[in-house]
This record gives structure tokens, sequence and C-alpha cells, in this order.
């Protein structure tokens, strides 16, 4: 474990869900495992009325995503003193001087050594304007210590407001300075393609147009848009899932191996595997190549749903897609003529994400059967839920003849018992106080992924023959979503464990 200096976090919008639900439970579980620095301490920004003792009860004490057991008690009190809090007003666009003054008094008495993480946990709107102000305030510069900033998705809206948010940024932060966070990336199983990739002599020589047929990325949720029904509506599947999180860990399985393992380097190769993406522009090929569709009412885990233009704050005629379907390629060597398959979805009939590497058939079958791709080698890398790998192989069905059947050979993280296997959200905030940038998206990265995705959304918008399609809840999305895979293929509809393979999910 690298060495964390001591250093203050500071959160924007402190009073909101997500200090309360991710933040504050993951810097817990930090705390309670001896991965905080010796010094250190939290300082919660809001609007709010509140204190220091109001906001300790509100953020640690009385948290409910911070489960209270007997083992613990202790610890939340002793964590909670190490929490405080500044009341900013009525605005987040107010003259920072007192805030100043707060930071350099709990950097003095908690012993911080000048060291400060500026977390916005607020809307996008308001990056700029807190941004603006720290600089002002001359809490942007280095003195002594270092400054860092982490933003949330969603980063822009499309390339020209991605491009205009990270010149508003790099106005006042350098890049290197600037941690965007994508908490994907803090799954394990999602940095484990790098390892599964790149260690194993097994698949590394295999990672290529030579040996696999095609590339399938499964995203599928089995709630609604609960209660982002407004934000939802203005943004869609595209934006909301695929831009950021899909393409994340399509550029971990496209880039070609870094020189090192250092952050810099992998994140020199995800941007160059993001360029490489074929960008579709052609009104034919983009209708040809994607698939929306829209969940109808319908039954999902056994409950009866209502269908997305009914949920609340959602447009009555919205076309908005809660399913995305996208085939494309990557223009370079390796992948030359690899069809990549990704999906993402609300109201599946499960909720999971998983990466299947389908190999092709030996050139040369001498078992051969009419159900050939049924008995295809797979390689299946489950990130959510029952995180593993699941590798799938012909073996021969005992008896006369040689009949082939399809055997599976599985890995579990659940297996590894005396692993403490840490949250999405704990990872990546110890990696930002650590200075590991490897696992947050860069300003190029970022524009890379939509200058691949507008010309499909813009499409989507406008053009006629872009239609959405209509699939009922608890189904695998649209009927025609198999005619996007070439040849006698079909999608992998994944059940909740690993070694599922049920060509439909039954809805009981």
């Amino acid at each position: 474990m690298d060495k964390t200096s001591p250093q203050l976090l500071i959160i924007f919008g402190a009073s909101g869900d997500l200090t309360e639900r991710k933040l504050m439970p993951a810097l817990f579980s930090l705390y309670q495992a001896n991965h905080l620095p010796k010094k250190f301490a939290v300082l919660g920004i809001s609007r709010s009325d509140a204190d220091d003792a109001s906001f300790r009860e509100q953020a640690v004490l009385k948290n409910k995503h911070i489960p209270e057991t007997i083992k613990n008690h202790g610890l939340r009190k002793s964590f909670a003193e190490l929490v405080f809090y500044f009341d900013l007003g009525d605005s987040y666009d107010v003259d920072y001087s007192a805030l100043r003054d707060r930071i350099a008094a709990l950097n003095k008495s908690q012993k911080t050594e000048g060291n400060f993480i500026f977390y916005l946990s607020t809307p996008p709107s308001l990056y700029e304007t807190i941004a603006r102000n720290l600089n002002a305030a001359g809490l942007t510069t280095e003195n002594g210590g270092w400054t860092r900033l982490i933003v949330e998705k969603p980063f822009g809206y499309d390339l020209a407001s991605a491009h205009q948010l990270n010149l508003n940024l790099q106005k006042y932060f350098q890049e290197s300075q600037i941690y965007r966070i994508d908490h994907y990336l803090g799954k394990e199983t999602v940095q484990n393609l790098l390892v599964t990739r790149f260690a194993n002599s097994i698949f590394e020589p295999l990672w290529n147009r030579n040996y696999i047929r095609h590339v399938e990325i499964t995203s599928a949720e089995s709630v609604g848009v609960e209660n982002r029904g407004g934000y939802y509506d203005s943004s869609g599947a595209l934006r909301d899932m695929f831009q950021n999180h899909l393409l994340q860990i399509v550029s971990l399985v496209v880039m070609e191996p870094p020189i090192g393992s250092e952050p810099e380097e992998i994140r020199n190769e995800k941007v160059k595997a993001l360029k490489s993406l074929r960008i579709m522009r052609d009104p034919e090929i983009l209708n040809k190549n994607t698939i929306r569709g829209q969940y109808l009412a319908g039954e999902c885990n056994g409950e009866t749903v209502v269908g997305y233009r009914q949920e609340k704050g959602v447009d009555p005629n919205s076309k908005t897609e809660t399913y995305a379907a996208i085939k494309f390629y990557v223009d370079n060597w390796r992948w030359a003529d690899v069809p990549f398959y990704v999906r993402t979805a609300k109201r599946m009939p499960t909720k999971v994400t998983e990466v299947v590497i389908h190999f092709k058939t030996p050139h040369h079958q001498i078992f051969k059967n009419s159900l050939v791709q049924n008995k295809d080698n797979k390689l299946i890398i489950r990130i959510q839920p029952n995180e593993g790998i699941l590798v799938k192989f012909g073996v021969k069905v005992p008896g006369q003849g040689f009949e082939v059947a399809r055997a599976n050979l599985d890995f579990y993280y659940s297996d590894l018992a005396d692993q403490k296997i840490m949250e999405a959200y704990e990872r990546l905030l110890l990696d930002a106080m650590q200075g590991d940038a490897t696992l947050y998206a860069r300003a190029d990265e970022v524009e890379a992924a939509w200058e691949f995705v507008d010309p499909i959304v813009e499409f989507w918008q406008k053009d006629p023959h872009a239609v959405t399609f209509g699939y009922s809840a608890g189904v695998w999305g649209p009927k025609n979503a198999d005619d996007l895979i070439e040849g006698n293929y079909t999608w992998r509809n994944p059940g909740e464990h690993l070694t599922d393979d049920p060509g439909f999910c039954v809805i009981t």
C-alpha cells in the first residue's frame, strides 16, 4: 500500500445524497481499515444551515448507510470527530475568503500539511463557479503541499460542452490536478481486465482479430428511472451509461499494452483506444448499427411496473431511450474487422454487467456440429453482481463418439474469503488521496468518448428513420436487437449468477 500523506478532504455539496450514501460510508470504511493517514480531516461545505455537531450527526453518527455494529460503535464516534462543516450561505458564487480562513485553521489544528482535495459533489453547472472562487481565494495554488480536484459525472452533455468544461476547469487547475471520477472503474473486476489481459500468457497472445470473433458487453438494470425521471429524460441511456461507464470498459478491452503500470502510461493507451473507434456518421450505417428502445408497462421481478412515459418527471410523448445497443468497429491492426456489440438498458430481467469475449472456432474442425456457435470458447468477465471470471470450453460427452458439450471453469471474487474487497468509492477516494490517477478519466479521454457518441445522439434526435422501439419491462429489450449481431449468434442474456447460461430469463 502506498503511503498516504496527511490531508484535508473538502466536500462541496456535503448535504447531498451522494455524500450520505457513498462518500461518508466509503471514508468510514477506509478509516476502519486503517487506510486513512494519521493526520486527516473532512470539511463538508453546502448551503444548509448547520454546524460541526449537526453535520456529524447527519453524515456519520445517524447515517443509515453506515451500518451500526458493536464493533464499529466507538469508531464512528472517533471518526465523527474528524468531520467538520462550513455553511457557504445562499450561494456557491460568493467570496471564499471566510472559507479560506476555515481551511487554514483546520490545516493548522489537524496538521494536514497544506494538502487539500476539493470534491465537487454538486451539479456540473457549478464546477466553474466553485473553481473560479477557489482560485480567487488563493486555494488552487500549491504552497508547500498539493491540491487536487475531484469532479463527478456527467462530464459534459456532448463534445462541445465537455470541451468547454475542460477549458473552464483548466483555467484554475492544472490537468494533473483534476480527477474525473467514474465509479465503474473502481470495481475490482473492471481493473482486473488489465491483469487478465496482460498478466496471463493463455490470453494475451489470443487478444486480437486472429482469434476473437466478436466482443459483447452488456450492462443491464432491473430498476426503472426511479426518482430521476426529469434528469434521465434529458439524458437517456446513451449519455447516462454508454458514453462514460461502457466506453471506459471498451477502452480497457481494446487498448494496447502500456509501457508500464504507471497511471499516465495506462491513460495514454486508453485515449488511443477510444480514438481508434470507427466514428459512424453516415445515416444508413447509423440506422443499421444502432438500436434504441424504451420500456413499456410490464412485469419485472414479479412486480407490475409502469412504462417509461408514465414515470414522474418524464414527458408523456418522450422518445428518450432506456435501451441502447450499438455495433461498431475499431480501426487498428489488433481489432480490424472484429465487431463490438455493446448494450445498456433499464427494466431488464436482472441487474448485471459483463464482458464476453467470443473466440473463433478452430479453422480445421474435426468435431463438426451444426450448432457450433453454442460450443465456441468464451471468456466472460462478470463486473456485477457475483464478480468473477468464467471460461467456457468444449469437452467430450461420455460415451461413444465425439459429441462435444460445453464446460465451465470459473473464479469468484467472493471465494477470496481472507480479502476485504473495497467498494468502488473506497478504492477511488484512496487512489486520489495517494495521487494515483490510473482509474480517473483525463480531459482528452472524455472528449474522445463524446466524439464517438455525438453522431449517434444527433442521428437519433434528428433523423426520421431513427425509430424508438418499445419493449415490455422485464424482457431483454426489443426483439429485433438480436438482428444486430452477425451470423447465427445472439446476445448472451445472463442470469443472476455467473455460471447461469439461459437463453431467456424466466420471470416468476
